[in-house]
């Protein structure tokens, strides 16, 4: 038996070729699978519940896929709906899928399954010591629980795999792991676990794996012992290399694929070529957690930014530069004081992207790029401040000085812009489930 995967591209609304779908469904696939979310953005999509991508990119994606996949019969599966997968995110794909259903006069069964999380219900775990700790760095309070305006968890490949039973034709996943998102339908036809997590690991970020890589038509076909991964696009073709080196991709442990429910082994994997444009992969295993634990993600606001890029090229004011700022934020501070503020200062061409771990900091650049970043407890706060702070800098004097002010160049006007709420992540941990579908129920509607 071999079930076939065709994922579009490695985020719904960031695109894919359409000969490369069109090419793609004449393998006759058995599922259409893509993943729409991440933390990579940060939490500022899943505390505000915006949508990660355009409605309109969005909303001409989810048709070309609802008529690829009801052409053909085959249900679609959308993971991380929205972005953040929070609730509203996803009210809001399914509104899309409804409105497409709409005007193309279609009848669909849609299903979706949400995963948010209530305080309440995070607080009790904590209390029972069933949460750890993952990649926060601290244990949360209940004062965090309750701060967060969202809290996730990632669902496995089960909730999905119910509504497949309901024979739903678009389900719109919230949160939910990645791999395990593309890897559902595989599992619950009965393909082996640790095969199919493995492939939907490579899959899920579409043709990344494949020559050249790009958001674009990648497909799976998994068997008994081993799965085969091929681009839709001619122009693409999957290597060794490419498809070996995504297996590592986002993973501290090369040979531990962690996810809810357990882990998939990949010591015994093996890769090997299947013709010009594909790669065999066979050897992956799937070893079950004794307790089904899940990550659980949350936001919490935290206060308002504004920001101001500018310029520098006076080769004065650079070899004195963090003097100037150190000097600038000290008098910012005081001037609003004893309202608190934050400021960062980004020095691009120096050190903006790499900060203190940045080798080559102490070349001489003939200009740089300054980003200021003030944040505050209210927008009116963080934009004065944030004007203050670039107008001390513009006309500030220091030793050595030739021009007596234009120290800075603003690209835009105006050159303070606010850019709204600010969130941190209040909640990156594991939670302890007491089953696999716990958290997230399944909805299901003919539309």
């Amino acid at each position: 038996m071999t079930i076939t995967v065709l994922t579009p591209t490695g985020t719904l609304g960031y695109g894919f070729g359409a000969e490369a779908l069109k090419r793609g469904m004449s393998f006759s696939p058995d599922v259409i699978a893509v993943d729409a979310g991440s933390t990579d953005p940060g939490p500022a999509y899943l505390g505000s519940g915006t949508p990660l991508c355009a409605r309109q990119v969005v909303k001409r994606e989810l048709e070309q896929l609802i008529e690829a996949a009801t052409t053909a019969g085959i249900p679609l599966v959308v993971g991380s709906a929205g972005g953040s997968g929070r609730g509203e995110v996803v009210d809001w794909t399914c509104d899309i899928v409804r409105e497409i259903a709409t005007q193309r006069r279609q009848r669909l069964k849609l299903s979706w399954i949400y995963a948010d999380v209530a305080p309440e219900r995070v607080t009790y775990a904590l209390d029972a010591g069933e949460i750890r700790d993952h990649e926060a760095g601290f244990m949360p309070t209940a004062e965090d629980i309750e701060a967060s305006s969202a809290i996730v968890a990632q669902m496995g490949w089960e909730p999905i795999a119910n509504a497949i039973d309901m024979d739903a034709d678009v389900i719109i996943a919230g949160r939910a792991c990645d791999d395990l998102a593309i890897a559902a339908y595989p599992i619950a036809k009965g393909a082996d676990i640790g095969l199919a997590t493995h492939m939907g690991k490579i899959l899920e970020c579409g043709a990344f794996s494949a020559e050249p890589f790009a958001m674009d038509v990648m497909l799976g076909f998994l068997g008994d012992d081993h799965f085969s991964l091929e681009p839709g696009s001619l122009q693409r073709r999957a290597s060794l290399k490419s498809v070996a080196a995504h297996s590592l991709y986002e993973r501290e442990d090369p040979f531990r694929q962690l996810g809810p429910g357990g882990a998939g082994d990949l010591r015994k994997c093996r890769f090997e070529p299947d013709g010009k444009r594909r790669v065999k992969v066979s050897g992956a295993a799937f070893v079950a957690d004794d307790e089904y634990w899940v990550k659980l993600e949350g936001a919490r606001p935290v206060g308002y930014r504004s920001m101001c890029m500018a310029g520098i090229r006076c080769p004065t004011m650079i070899e004195r530069l963090d003097d100037l700022l150190e000097d600038a934020r000290q008098r910012t501070v005081s001037h609003f004081a004893p309202d608190a503020l934050g400021i960062t200062f980004r020095v691009y061409g120096r050190d903006g992207v790499m900060g203190s771990l940045e080798p080559k900091a102490a070349e001489p650049a003939h200009e740089l790029g300054l980003l200021m970043d003030v944040t505050a407890a209210n927008q009116e706060l963080a934009h004065g401040a944030c004007h203050f702070l670039s107008g001390h800098l513009l006309h500030v004097a220091y030793p050595g000085q030739i021009n007596t002010s234009g120290n800075l160049a603003f690209p835009y006007s105006p050159s303070d812009v606010d850019t709204g709420e600010v969130y941190e992540f209040s909640l990156y941990h594991l939670m302890k489930a007491v089953s696999c579908t716990e958290l997230f129920p399944v909805e299901i509607e003919t539309v």
